[in-house]
C-alpha cells in the first residue's frame, strides 16, 4: 500500500528514544521535514554534544543536518523522557551469549515513556526485534499504566506500531527519505498512525501490514543477506584449500545472467547482519537450519583467517603485522561486532612476540579491547606499510584501495577484501 497523499492525525511533538546510529540521524531528518524532535538518550555526553550540534560519530552529509536543525531548536536532545504525540524508540537489541535477544534496552525505553502518556500517543519500535518484542513494548506499558488500552478509538487508547529501520551506515540521510518502509500495527488504528507519521517524511512507498509481519521482514532481509555471504565466505575456504583464486570465480560465475555470487570477507559485522538472524533461529530452532548454518559459517570465518595469518607469521622470530581496518564495513567509524577487531584482538593473545601496526583512518583511537595489549598500535598507513612483514588487509577502505601497489610488493599479503587480487 502507498503513503497518503497528506497526514489525518496531527504529530506536533516527536520524542525519539535512543539517539545512536539510527536514532539521532532519523531524529534530525524527521526535525528537517519541519516537526518539533525532542531526542533522549541516557548517556548524558552524548546529550552534550548533540545541543552542540556535533555528531558524536562519522556518517556522511550528516553533520550540516544536525546542525542546523540544532540551530533553528527544531531538535533539542535531553536525558529524560518528555510527554510528546508520538515515541519512536531506536535502542540497542544485541543478543545474549546463548543468541537469545535481549530486550532489556526496549523494556527500559517503553519504563521511560509510560509516566508521559495520557491517551492517544503513537509509539513505534523502530529497533530491529525477534517477533513478538512489539507486543512486549505493550505488556510493560500497560503494565505500569493499566488506565491505558490498546483498544482502537478510545479516550485512554494508546497505539503500539513496528517500522523497522532499513538504512545502510553510510547512507543513512539518502536511504531515510528514500527507502520503502514496512509499518505493521498491533491494531488497524495504531498501522494508520504510524503511516501517517512517517507519510510527513518518507517519500518512499509505505507497505502495511500487522506488527509481528514487520518485525520477521526485517530480520528475514538480513538473514537473506547473511546466507548468500556464508556462501561466498564458505566458498572462499573452498578456494584456499584447492588453490584457486575466488575473486577470479567469482566474477566468472557472475557472467550467468541468473547467478549474483557476493563478495567474501573476514567475516560479517555491524549491528544488523550478524545479529538479526540468531533472532530467527530463537523464535524456530527445530526450523531455521540453513539459517544457523550461514549463522556459524560467518561466525567461523574470522578463526580461518587469524589461522592463515598465524602460518605465516611462523617463518618470523617476532613479525610485524599491519592490520588495516577494524570497522565492520568499509568508509565508516562503526566498530560493532566487527570481525576485524576480533582478528586483531586474536592475533595479540596468539602472537605475543608479534607488534601489530592497526591502520584505522575512521577512528582517533583503539578501542578498549585491543588497547589493553601492549603489541598493538595505531599507526598511519604509510608507516605501518614501511615497518611491517605481513600486511593484512581488513577493511577495503577508500583509502586503502588507492594504495600503490609498489608499496606491499615486497610484503606477505593476506588480502581478505580482494583489493589486490
Amino acid at each position: 500500500m502507498t503513503r497518503p497523499i497528506e497526514t489525518t492525525y496531527g504529530f506536533d511533538t516527536v520524542c525519539v528514544v535512543g539517539l545512536g546510529y539510527i536514532g539521532l540521524p532519523t531524529a534530525a531528518f524527521i526535525a528537517s521535514k519541519g516537526l518539533q524532535v525532542i531526542g533522549v538518550d541516557i548517556n548524558p555526553a552524548y546529550v552534550e554534544r548533540i545541543n552542540r550540534g556535533e555528531v558524536p560519530f562519522f556518517e556522511p552529509d550528516f553533520e550540516a543536518t544536525l546542525a542546523g536543525v540544532v540551530a533553528q531548536r527544531r531538535l533539542v536532545a535531553q536525558t529524560s523522557t518528555p510527554q510528546a504525540d508520538a515515541y519512536i524508540v531506536a535502542v540497542p537489541t544485541p543478543f545474549t551469549t546463548d543468541h537469545e535477544a535481549d530486550l532489556s534496552y526496549i523494556e527500559a525505553a517503553a519504563r521511560s515513556i509510560a509516566p508521559q502518556l495520557r491517551g492517544g500517543e503513537l509509539i513505534v519500535l523502530e529497533s530491529t526485534s525477534p517477533p513478538g518484542a512489539t507486543d512486549r513494548l505493550a505488556e510493560i506499558i500497560l503494565q505500569q499504566r493499566p488506565d491505558l488500552s490498546t483498544t482502537d478509538g478510545t479516550p485512554t487508547s494508546v497505539y503500539f506500531a513496528h517500522c523497522p529501520e532499513r538504512v545502510l551506515p553510510g547512507r543513512i540521510m539518502l536511504e531515510l527519505a528514500e527507502n520503502d518502509r514496512v509499518i505493521g500495527g498491533l491494531s488497524p488504528r495504531a498501522t494508520e498512525l504510524a503511516r501517517d507519521l512517517y507519510g510527513t517524511f518518507c517519500s518512499g512507498e509505505l507497505l502495511l501490514t500487522d506488527a509481528v509481519t514487520a518485525e520477521m521482514a526485517k530480520l528475514t532481509e538480513n538473514a537473506f543477506r547473511d546466507v548468500n555471504i556464508a556462501f561466498a565466505n564458505e566458498l572462499s575456504i573452498i578456494c584456499d584449500k584447492l588453490g584457486i583464486d575466488v575473486w577470479e570465480l567469482i566474477e566468472l560465475a557472475n557472467h550467468h545472467p541468473r547467478v549474483n555470487i557476493l563478495n567474501p570477507g573476514p567475516g560479517v559485522g555491524g549491528h544488523c547482519i550478524a545479529v538479526d538472524p540468531w533472532f530467527i533461529v530463537a523464535a524456530a530452532k527445530d526450523e531455521a537450519g540453513l539459517i544457523r548454518q550461514a549463522r556459524k559459517v560467518n561466525d567461523s570465518k574470522p578463526d580461518f583467517v587469524l589461522q592463515k595469518v598465524c602460518g605465516l607469521a611462523g617463518r618470523f622470530r617476532a613479525p610485524t603485522i599491519a592490520a588495516l581496518g577494524i570497522s565492520f564495513k568499509a568508509d565508516i567509524d562503526d566498530l560493532r561486532e566487527s570481525p576485524a577487531v576480533e582478528i586483531v584482538n586474536d592475533l595479540a593473545q596468539r602472537l605475543p612476540r608479534a607488534d601489530i601496526r592497526v591502520v584505522e583512518p575512521h577512528v582517533d583511537s583503539l578501542p578498549n579491547r585491543l588497547a589493553q595489549h601492549t603489541n598493538v598500535q595505531k599507526q598511519d598507513l604509510e608507516s605501518a606499510i614501511a615497518d611491517c612483514d605481513i600486511v593484512l588487509m581488513l577493511v577495503d577502505h577508500s583509502a586503502f584501495k588507492r594504495l600503490d601497489r609498489a608499496a606491499v610488493d615486497e610484503k606477505i599479503l593476506v588480502d581478505t577484501r580482494g583489493v589486490w587480487r
